[in-house]
């Protein structure tokens, strides 16, 4: 049985606070998210995984202490990857689970919450409905049909999981939300022991959960903070521009589509501040 496991950060063990994912507050941090997912690696080996990969998903993506991580796990590292968040999964696998995941931007006041990319998106639709993080990553999974079985962040981050992905997921609640920039943490130790035995019981009901498939065609509509961004988006022909900040990709299936979506995403980070050239 293989598992794989993309981990985010702010719906991390300890995290409330931009400023806890900087500095010398990003050190500390870094340690107990490895510690994390090390409890939902060894959850998933005590049920009988045979191979786990594991996909550091946040900013750089170099947040996993490769040195602290569960020795029979493997670790991809590294920011330029082709599916990002979900670099290396494929029809092979037998479950997913989400680590250190946050809200989608607007959702509530719910930690950190933001999509993809917070310096360059207002609000991302996948075929109208408005999305974040977990909904278009369970998609992808999907698209290689493979179940997303368990999500871990805030309570607001839950419930938009269980929305999106069925009440018969398991859920960690890490924190409970208080503001963007503000929560009620639960201790590292307690998390863990949530996470490990959360991990077991997913991956003995996986096959009652049925992969998130979005049929083709599939619409991703991006509303960018700035009008620079939606213009420079539209250097790719397959680009629709709908307003000011509003653009529109759509490919011939799941894959395709995200694919341009982060495209998309990446030359609006540049258009921030003009082309550097």
């Amino acid at each position: 049985m293989k598992v794989y496991i993309s981990v985010d950060m702010e719906g991390g063990t300890g995290v409330a606070s931009a400023k806890h994912m900087a500095d010398a507050g990003y050190t500390r941090m870094c340690k107990l998210l490895t510690q994390e997912v090390n409890a939902a690696i060894a959850g998933a080996f005590e049920a009988g995984a045979t191979e786990v990969l594991v996909n550091d998903a946040h900013g750089s993506m170099t947040n996993i202490l490769i040195e602290d991580l569960y020795e029979r796990a493997e670790l991809i590292s590294g920011s330029n990857k082709w599916l990002c968040q979900m670099e290396g999964i494929d029809e092979t696998f037998d479950a997913v689970f989400f680590i250190g995941y946050h809200a989608h931007e607007g959702n509530e006041d719910a930690v950190l919450n933001h999509t993809i990319m917070g310096t360059a998106v207002t609000e991302i639709r996948r075929n109208g409905i408005v999305v974040g993080e977990t909904a278009i990553n369970a998609g992808l999974a999907g698209a290689y049909g493979v179940p997303v079985v368990l999500v871990a962040g805030d309570d607001i981050l839950c419930a938009e999981a269980k929305r999106f992905l069925g009440d018969n997921i398991e859920t960690v609640i890490t924190k409970r939300a208080i503001d963007r920039y503000a929560a009620r943490l639960l201790s590292p130790k307690r998390v863990q022991t949530l996470l490990k035995e959360a991990a077991k019981r997913a991956l003995a009901k996986k096959d009652s959960i049925k992969p998130h498939v979005v049929e083709p065609p599939v619409e991703f509509q991006i509303t960018t903070k700035l009008t620079s961004m939606a213009h420079m988006c539209c250097v790719f022909p397959v680009v629709e521009r709908r307003g000011p900040k509003v653009i529109a990709v759509k490919g011939k299936d799941y894959v395709d589509s995200y694919k341009q979506l982060i495209g998309c995403l990446m030359i609006a980070k540049v258009a921030a501040t003009g082309w550097i050239g």
